[in-house]
């Protein structure tokens, strides 16, 4: 049993550091270390939330879109692989919808099926202090209790997938 864990411990920090520190390429200009850019939003419901509210919290930021297929494709991984093992815990998630009114949020929550929140990025302001403005959606930005990013996405690749999900496991479980 203790062997498995090392190597699937192994084998997640292996992919991590394989996917997760090529910021450049993949156009974040943030990287695994940073503090994550502090931002309020407001979400689909009319509620406003503030990044640095949830400090104590591990927290993921999907950047997403309406028009964005491999956006559509992971959200329901997102909803059932992750929101749904942790919700009640000492986690948030928050789908941040790029520059699109609330209506195209809206339909885009119902054509997933998702439940987790979702916030609107009017001018893609908040996307802009994470990745180049230039850059595609279908992002994930992972960030531990004390505020620090801790895993990065780009696309939806299976491997990198099962990756950030040890990666918020992991952290779920230090406290």
């Amino acid at each position: 049993m203790k062997r498995i864990n090392l190597l699937t411990l192994l084998l997640g920090v292996f992919v991590f550091t394989s996917f997760s520190q090529e910021r450049d390429s993949r156009g974040y200009i943030v990287k695994v270390g940073d503090v994550a850019p502090d931002f309020e939003m407001k979400l689909t419901n009319g509620s406003t939330i503030k990044l640095s509210d949830y400090r104590g919290k591990v927290v993921m930021l999907q950047f997403t879109a309406s028009w964005c297929g491999v956006c559509r494709k992971e959200m329901p991984h997102i909803e059932n692989d992750i929101w749904k093992a942790h919700k009640d815990k000492d986690f948030a998630l928050f789908g941040i919808d790029r520059d699109e009114p609330l209506e195209k949020a809206n339909k885009l929550i119902k054509a997933t099926g998702i439940t987790y929140p979702i916030g609107l990025d009017d001018g893609a302001n908040i996307f802009a202090k994470y990745a180049n403005r230039k850059s595609g959606v279908t992002r994930n930005v992972i960030i531990d209790r004390d505020g620090r990013i801790i895993f990065l996405t780009r696309l939806f690749n299976p491997e990198e997938f099962e990756a950030m999900k040890k990666a918020i496991e992991n952290e779920l479980d230090k406290k």
